[in-house]
């Protein structure tokens, strides 16, 4: 993927065809072998790296910011001083678990960097200009091919979003687990979506059902009229809408019953998104026993009055929090269950979702959680929130 990144971006191209080691890995630019005179007089290389901005998958668009970071020790005059001009912020900073810089420079032009082939040229001239100075054989320019690094992502193209925002170390926390989604009817859907946009190793998906008209009007996205006619399976269908985005995406055309419980022994977490209570004590009792976390999910709304009322609920477990689970999932299926009405509506699927998907990322570690709560509500008529089942 990055070299044909760097092939159709002409201001990538002209840097590596004017000998520029350069690299792109995840959503950052990285350009290797930059000499510069250190404090010791003595001549050192670094790298320079910047955020990427991209106007299409394989193509570069305008520098987000005239900012450039830089992996080594303070370039300095033939002297041996701090290149003062162009110093920013001194601090050591991990961009992703392959890229730690040590500082960063800032040198704006009036009208800003109009492509990354201006920004890189200007930054490498300036920082090298006096190891050239004392050491004429010295350049930047090596015409080293670095190896297409594309193989090591699980997306289609390059998160550009979490490099531009400096959280690649945080949702980097996501890689190494495998993900299942049981039920793709409304809110499951919606889960989907999030996740697709994590760097998770796996998602799978289960469910036995068809994709019909009504399931368009609950789901993320917008089925054509030929989706429909097509009549596709439920996992089919979002296996296409998300690999487009996400390259391991794995179905399963069936629902998760005891004969297959074990499936679910290899994922690192599960969102359980059924309608019947039967389906849904013997999944969670299955992942308690087998030390799996998960969030069940729920929506229940009612008409009163003419008008709508109702929760969303999130409760979760892990293996060290799941004795609130008796009290909060039931192994019958009632009318007088709160949430055992089928009206589905896509805003509050979709609040649902995002609910199990914040309680899954504080667990992984990316959002602070000073409630530890392992059963949250969402009250309609009120708009309020209700923690409970918290650990200390």
């Amino acid at each position: 993927m990055s070299q044909q990144l760097i092939n159709h971006s002409p201001d990538l191209k002209r840097l590596r065809d004017e000998g520029y080691e350069i690299e792109v890995r995840g959503g950052y630019l990285l350009i290797h072998h930059i000499p510069f005179v250190d404090q010791n007089k003595q001549i050192q290389y670094g790298v320079l790296v910047s955020t990427l901005t991209l106007s299409s998958n394989d193509r570069t668009g305008i520098p987000d910011n005239h900012v450039i970071h830089f992996a080594g020790d303070n370039p300095c005059e033939i002297d041996g001083t701090v290149i003062t001009a162009i110093q920013h912020i001194n601090t050591t900073s991990v961009m992703n678990h392959q890229i730690t810089v040590n500082r960063s420079f800032s040198n704006k032009p009036a009208a800003g960097y109009p492509n990354y082939y201006e920004k890189v040229r200007r930054y490498a001239d300036i920082i090298s200009a006096p190891a050239k100075y004392l050491d004429p054989s010295v350049s930047e320019k090596t015409f080293k091919l670095i190896a297409d690094s594309s193989n090591e992502t699980v997306f289609q193209y390059i998160d550009t979003n979490s490099s531009r925002a400096n959280i690649d170390i945080i949702n980097a926390k996501l890689e190494r687990q495998k993900i299942a989604i049981i039920g793709l009817g409304g809110t499951g859907a919606y889960i989907l979506d999030m996740v697709a946009k994590t760097p998770v190793k796996e998602i799978h998906l289960y469910d036995g059902d068809s994709f019909d008209q009504h399931n368009a009007f609950r789901s993320p996205g917008a089925a054509s009229m030929n989706d429909l006619s097509e009549n596709p399976r439920k996992v089919d269908y979002y296996q296409r809408q998300y690999s487009n985005m996400h390259k391991y995406i794995h179905v399963h055309d069936y629902y998760v019953k005891k004969e297959n419980l074990q499936e679910l022994d290899q994922m690192d977490y599960v969102f359980v998104c059924v309608d019947r209570n039967a389906a849904r004590k013997i999944i969670t009792d299955y992942l308690v026993s087998v030390g799996v976390a998960f969030s069940d999910v729920g929506l229940g709304v009612n008409v009163v009055d003419d008008k709508l009322t109702g929760a969303v609920r999130v409760t979760s477990a892990t293996i060290d929090k799941n004795d609130h689970l008796p009290l909060r999932i039931f192994s019958e299926d009632s009318d007088n269950n709160d949430y055992a009405t089928n009206i589905q509506i896509a805003e509050l699927n979709a609040l649902n979702a995002v609910f199990a998907i914040l309680k899954w990322k504080k667990l992984s570690g990316i959002y602070v959680d000073l409630e530890n709560e392992h059963h949250s509500s969402y009250s309609i008529g009120v708009s309020k929130i209700f923690n409970e089942d918290v650990t200390t």
